[in-house]
């Protein structure tokens, strides 16, 4: 529980360092009246660390006052209250009022960091309990783990090592790879990064996770054009159309890291090694597998879905067809019935686990609009796990989703769940080099990753465009 406790602190402190302040006797009330996060929500964060706490908030300091979660959805409904009001003078203003606006914007940027805090709160405790990160762990294949640890540290038994990563189920998942290109961590460690992956990847959380042990995944789809009709009981009964059947393959492509460590570090029995090589390779991970999911164009790496959006490179890759768009009305920029209009033309079977995918910036701009009956559209967490929304839909930020901007398309929304899909090779290889940077140790580690499009129906695109 304390690690737990140290994670919500970590992150209420960046929350009480922000530039804008504001009044503590509204945020000691509206705190008061927040539901209390259940201590299972609270145990499956501690799992996770402090490693979970956002990077952009890890150099500040702790703060004693900061220790309640209540008190960060607090401030971020009192931040939200002040922005309302200062939005709703900026909008009856008869003149553009250069002081009013940087304070709106001021305000709009503080309820963005705060919103960030507490999803990225959500994120942990979600994986913790969704994907056992801290659960403790039984040891798979206790041999091979202390060969493995034994390699990893010193360098010892590397012939024993090979022999072993070739045996059993392991021969399965290093087949066709290069025989010099690493040796298969055990499972704890593949799970430990595939979770930290999970946890700091919007697509990855959301999407459909496939894994294999081969080269690929393939699916095979029909065109549904399988005839029917009505007869009576002693009619004839003539032959129906036969649907033709389409192939998609979902390849794998190479993601690689190259951490370097000293050899005291590694020599260091208190060092948790695979601990260390998650901090490592998540980063680098994490940033190549978000653009790539968004944006990959398939020559070894995974399809973004973005390409499969009409006009898009993959627009015609699915038998399916391209996931359609809807345009925001004016050519450079977003309006209000925009985001209602995408919800409605959503089929309704996908309207469940239906969600926006946008960037912070987007985000940014929803947040100042109204609708018809004078409700803004962007509304925020009203107590831990529960998202923000726009027009009542939940809201996942994105980073690498594009900005606003001409033919820009600036979220998606639709069950991402059931439009992507994530390949992951089982397996992680590791190759301990002590040779290329002297006098530190690298760990050439790499996974094989895949995605693309598995059914463009359920998503649907907003693109910045008059029509």
């Amino acid at each position: 529980m304390y690690r737990a406790f140290m994670l919500v602190a970590l992150v209420a402190t960046a929350l009480f360092s922000m530039p804008h302040a504001y009044a503590m006797s509204e945020v000691t009330q509206a705190a008061s009246a927040l539901p209390v996060i259940a201590p299972f929500a609270l145990a499956s964060a501690a799992a996770l660390g402090a490693s979970t706490m956002p990077r952009a908030i890890s150099a500040l300091g702790l703060r004693a006052d900061a220790s309640d979660p209540k008190v960060i959805l607090a401030q971020l409904q009192a931040a939200f209250s002040e922005f309302k009001d200062a939005n709703d003078k900026r909008l009856s203003a008869k003149v553009d009022d250069t002081v009013l606006n940087e304070k709106v914007e001021r305000i709009n940027t503080d309820i963005g960091n705060f919103q960030k805090s507490l999803d990225d709160l959500n994120a942990a405790i979600a994986t913790a309990s969704l994907g056992g990160v801290g659960d403790e762990k039984k040891i798979a294949d206790p041999e091979y783990s202390e060969r493995w640890s034994a390699y990893f540290r010193h360098g010892d038994d590397e012939t024993g090592l090979r022999s072993a990563s070739r045996a059993g189920p392991r021969a399965a998942m290093t087949a066709g790879s290069n025989p010099d290109g690493g040796y298969l961590a055990p499972v704890e460690w593949d799970r430990t990064i595939t979770g930290r992956l999970k946890e700091i990847s919007p697509i990855r959380q959301n999407a459909t996770v496939q894994a294999i042990t081969g080269s690929g995944f393939r699916k095979v789809y029909n065109d549904r054009a399988v005839g029917s009709g009505w007869v009576g009981e002693t009619a004839s009964r003539p032959a129906t159309a036969t649907p033709a059947l389409s192939v998609l393959d979902f390849n794998t492509g190479e993601l690689y890291a190259f951490p370097f460590v000293s050899r005291q570090i590694l020599e260091d029995a208190e060092v948790n090694l695979e601990q260390w090589l998650a901090d490592e390779v998540e980063v680098e991970f994490s940033r190549q597998e978000n653009i790539a999911f968004l944006a990959g164009d398939g020559a070894n790496k995974p399809f973004g879905i973005l390409t499969y959006v009409t006009g898009g490179a993959n627009a015609a890759k699915h038998p399916f067809g391209a996931i359609k768009t809807t345009v925001t009305g004016d050519a450079s920029k977003l309006t209000p019935d925009a985001f209602i209009s995408i919800v409605q033309d959503t089929p309704s079977a996908f309207r469940p686990n239906a969600k926006f995918y946008l960037n912070r910036q987007t985000v940014s701009a929803a947040r100042k609009f109204k609708d018809a009956g004078g409700n803004y559209i962007w509304q925020p967490s009203y107590a831990a796990g529960v998202p923000a929304t726009i027009v009542g839909e939940s809201v996942v930020e994105v980073p690498d989703m594009p900005d606003v901007g001409a033919g820009a398309i600036a979220a998606l929304y639709g069950d991402m769940a059931a439009t992507y899909v994530v390949v992951d090779r089982r397996g992680i290889l590791v190759l301990r080099d002590e040779l290329t940077n002297k006098p530190f140790i690298g760990f050439y580690t790499t996974r094989r990753v895949g995605g693309g499009v598995f059914n463009p129906e359920p998503m649907r695109a907003l693109k910045v465009a008059a029509s």
